[in-house]
């Protein structure tokens, strides 16, 4: 390493952690120095759920021992978060400041200790860092005092060299003041609280191309200036607003996740990619007849609740998606009774009726019990008319156990899919759309998947089509 030239040790350094890049000033005199040229500085501070060793297991569930049990734990806790301070200080204090790429905390701090992120900041901004991710999530906190984040800080003499943030669990006061953004590229807020003008915030920032808003308060009216017309893509995850209205030119993905609020986009109809999820047990049919803003997409991705029972769209949907190729969606079917009762999934027969160009679709299903009153008649119907499909080539449904209509929807999809290469069927649910999937797939190979395996021969001898079984989960 001695004989590398001088100009390559510290590249090579630098590819390193952080924690060992410092450890290499112990190696030689040389060396000593090194490591303050690393231009990517992550801190990762102790985390609420990491288990402490040092800490005795808790025996008793007597109040008095819970509570002796709370208290040591937050006292190491504590100490682990000096410790994570003094680290940081002692880095930016030593680090030379020049060729930052990355500077990143992620650390829950609380309210006595919030002068010490103004000094981070401070580095962060005089460094010339490029990312800059501020993560203060805390998952058990006293109280819900939260940093506010001075947006300021990060220009220096009129210009700031961020060209990716992320905020977690902070305030900001954003207002059309505040100048220098002229390189911001990506703009990620996550519990963020928002006051006074986002707006006129985001139209100083013209070189915007990714935005994405999660969980963040704050913002009734979400309105994109059309000065971002370098935005391509536009997430809105969960946010309590109530109209959402882009004038991003050329906005090419768009994600949305929550209530159903009056969605508008504006532009050159360039959206090429959009995933909708509406809360609710209507969210399926919603998507596509009170979006009309996605009737140009390529790529759509729906995920839905939806009733046992509710089978059709409105009478007259929105359009035609004569641009869809390739559409992914996740049903969760909220099931009164077992799940050979009910006729919900049928409902995507009238979503593919409106897509008579689709190549591929890709499945996610999950059935969710509950107790309640099951309706006392449930109207019987013609089962659903399938158009022909002549372009529709791939098929993949995961959660497919051979229940009445999961085989009616996938008899529809292979009769009618004229140019059908293969279908790919899994009784496993896909991690992808329950976070208890492993529960859900207790003894699955024994309990399904032979009647499975049975069906899919049955069925492509019925109807002349390649069926392939899963026995294991898929990437």
């Amino acid at each position: 390493m001695e004989d590398l030239p001088a100009e390559i040790l510290p590249v090579i350094i630098s590819l390193l952690p952080l924690k060992e890049a410092v450890r290499t000033s112990i190696v030689s005199t040389s060396w000593k120095m090194l490591w303050t040229f690393h231009c990517n500085l992550c801190f990762y501070g102790p985390n609420e759920l990491d288990d402490d060793p040092s800490v005795p297991p808790l025996e008793s569930d007597e109040e008095a021992a819970v509570d002796e049990y709370v208290k040591t734990s937050q006292a190491k806790l504590k100490m682990k978060q000096d410790k994570f301070i003094e680290a940081v200080n002692c880095v930016i204090q030593r680090h030379s400041r020049v060729g930052i790429n990355k500077f990143s905390i992620r650390c829950g701090l609380h309210k006595e200790e919030f002068y010490h992120l103004d000094r981070w900041i401070g580095f962060a901004a005089s460094s010339k860092a490029k990312i800059v991710d501020f993560d203060l999530k805390k998952i058990d906190s006293p109280s819900r005092e939260v940093h506010q984040f001075p947006l300021e800080a990060l220009v220096v003499q009129g210009s700031s060299c961020v060209q990716s943030l992320y905020l977690a669990d902070v305030s900001i006061k954003p207002h059309p003041g505040i100048f220098g953004f002229t390189l911001l590229r990506r703009l990620v807020l996550e519990f963020v609280e928002i006051f006074r003008d986002f707006s006129g915030f985001l139209a100083n920032c013209s070189a915007l191309e990714d935005l994405e808003l999660i969980e963040c308060s704050g913002v009734t009216n979400l309105s994109i200036p059309h000065q971002l017309d370098k935005l391509q893509h536009l997430l809105i995850d969960r946010m309590a607003v109530e109209t959402v209205e882009s004038n991003a030119a050329d906005l090419a993905h768009f994600e949305y996740k929550g209530k159903e609020i009056p969605i508008v986009l504006h532009g050159r109809s360039k959206l090429e990619m959009a995933t909708i999820m509406f809360e609710g047990s209507n969210g399926l049919a919603r998507a596509f007849t009170a979006v009309p803003i996605i009737l140009r997409v390529k790529v759509l991705n729906v995920q839905a609740q939806i009733s046992a029972y509710e089978q059709k769209l409105a009478p007259r949907p929105c359009g035609m998606f004569m641009h869809l190729r390739h559409m992914t969606c996740g049903l969760t079917v909220l099931s009164l009774k077992k799940p050979n009762s009910d006729n919900g999934v049928l409902q995507l027969v009238h979503c593919l009726n409106v897509a008579p160009l689709l190549q591929t679709l890709h499945l996610d299903m999950i059935y969710s019990y509950f107790k309640a009153s099951a309706p006392a008649e449930v109207a019987e119907e013609e089962g659903p008319h399938m158009h022909h499909h002549g372009h529709l080539k791939t098929v993949h449904i995961s959660g497919f156990r051979c229940y009445k209509a999961q085989a009616e929807l996938a008899c529809c999809i292979l009769e009618n899919a004229r140019v059908l290469d293969h279908m790919e069927l899994q009784p496993r649910v896909a991690a992808a759309i329950c976070s208890y999937a492993d529960l859900k797939n207790f003894a699955v190979e024994r309990r399904f998947l032979p009647g499975v395996r049975e069906w899919a021969q049955l069925a492509s001898e019925r109807f002349g089509k390649a069926i392939t079984v899963l026995d294991a989960p898929s990437e």
